[in-house]
């Protein structure tokens, strides 16, 4: 069941989103060569905790860390460690959850570590622009959908892949509600889209092939080919005045 949110819920949800995106903010200055994934992860977890929340993603189902943190051909739910240094060159991907007064927040971002590929440089542009294509389908009346259609159409108009696994997300008191939110498939399917939505829009782009697998530690998402992918995400709401970015300021 789709749940809408109240005004008082959605102020909430947007407070959560507001410390995700200050984390981010925090954290992408903090990106440097030499620095590590785990190192990342505990400048992470201390500012949202400062920030008067709770890392939605340490112990959820299980994953052992606060912040997903992956490099170059990982997708999503790289694991920090401290014998993995970030190199000039990478792309790095952190996947960012904060849980506050009972609702929660989430968002994603990639970045380029120092002088980077023009190939890596236009598939951290595209991944960030389907986003925003996706999101001006996100009006009352449309359906779920139309945001997959766009999502997909951009990204694969300039010759990268759209991940099929892995897809977006309601959230709220829960950080995975309905409905799941594909990246991709025909325009006009799904439920009609209703003020007090809150969805969590999430591009995961692949400059090879779109198939993906799962490392031996149950968490860590590659590429099959080995190729670069990149992830962008933002949480929404859905109003009558239009889409609302929660996680940008």
């Amino acid at each position: 069941m789709i749940v809408l949110k109240s005004p008082r819920e959605l102020e909430k949800i947007r407070h959560a989103n507001k410390i995700v995106a200050e984390t981010h903010n925090f954290l992408a200055e903090k990106i440097i060569d030499g620095i590590t994934t785990a190192d990342i992860n505990q400048l992470g977890e201390e500012y949202i905790l400062k920030s008067g929340a709770i890392p939605s993603f340490k112990g959820y189902q299980g994953f052992p860390a606060s912040i997903c943190v992956s490099v170059n051909e990982e997708v999503v739910h790289g694991i920090p460690s401290r014998k993995r240094f970030i190199c000039e060159g990478d792309l790095l991907s952190l996947d960012i959850g904060a849980y506050y007064e009972g609702f929660h927040g989430d968002a994603a971002r990639s970045y380029g570590v120092g002088q980077i590929t023009e190939e890596a440089a236009l598939l951290l542009t595209v991944t960030e622009k389907a986003f925003f294509k996706g999101v001006e389908k996100a009006l009352v009346g449309n359906r779920l959908t139309d945001i997959s259609y766009e999502i997909q159409q951009y990204a694969e108009s300039h010759g990268f892949s759209i991940v099929r696994d892995y897809v977006g997300h309601g959230i709220g008191r829960e950080m995975h509600e309905p409905p799941q939110i594909p990246n991709f498939g025909p325009p006009n399917h799904g439920p009609r889209l209703k003020v007090g939505m809150t969805l969590a829009i999430e591009p995961m782009l692949n400059v090879g092939t779109f198939r993906v697998k799962i490392l031996d530690d149950g968490w860590t998402v590659v590429t099959a080919d080995g190729k670069l992918s990149a992830h962008y995400e933002n949480t929404i709401a859905i109003t009558e005045d239009g889409p609302e970015i929660l996680s940008i300021i």
